[in-house]
């Protein structure tokens, strides 16, 4: 099962992994037309998210748990977790927006997206075979770890 590990000895809360994130993300593949006009317009959002606490940063993302509370708590089917792949994967068009997933996660790793009505979360950047907040991490604070 792969996930991205933060090290938060190593996080200096520069934020690069959520423009790579939205970047990856988004429509165009261009961080600034992402950042300017798609972010504003509709409403995109990274899946990753840099918590700060004092002079401590630490980038939360899905953990992709073995047994994960979020898939337990949807009541739409719209998270499950794939037995081949590991990952805790989210389809958007069975999600209904009750949230509950986000109140589950124990690490606050999947997003409220307000304008959608929906979820945000870590897809391990499926097509990637590095996610892109892990590539764009200067100073290894994400590590891509299988257990």
């Amino acid at each position: 099962m792969r996930h991205v590990k933060p090290v938060k000895e190593f996080c200096i809360g520069c934020h690069l992994c959520e423009l790579a994130c939205l970047t990856e993300h988004s429509r165009s593949g261009d961080l600034i037309l992402a950042y300017t006009r798609e972010r504003p317009e509709e409403g995109l959002k990274a899946c990753k998210c840099v918590h700060h606490k004092g002079p401590v940063a630490v980038a939360m993302s899905c953990q992709h748990c073995a047994d994960p509370a979020c898939v337990t708590a949807c009541i739409s089917g719209a998270l499950c977790k794939d037995p081949v792949s590991g990952r805790t994967e989210y389809d958007r068009e069975k999600c209904v927006g009750c949230w509950a997933c986000v109140m589950a996660c124990p690490f606050g790793a999947i997003r409220r997206h307000v304008q959608s009505g929906k979820i945000v979360k870590c897809d391990l950047c499926v097509e990637r075979e590095i996610p892109a907040c892990v590539a764009a991490c200067p100073n290894q604070a994400l590590v891509l770890v299988e257990d």
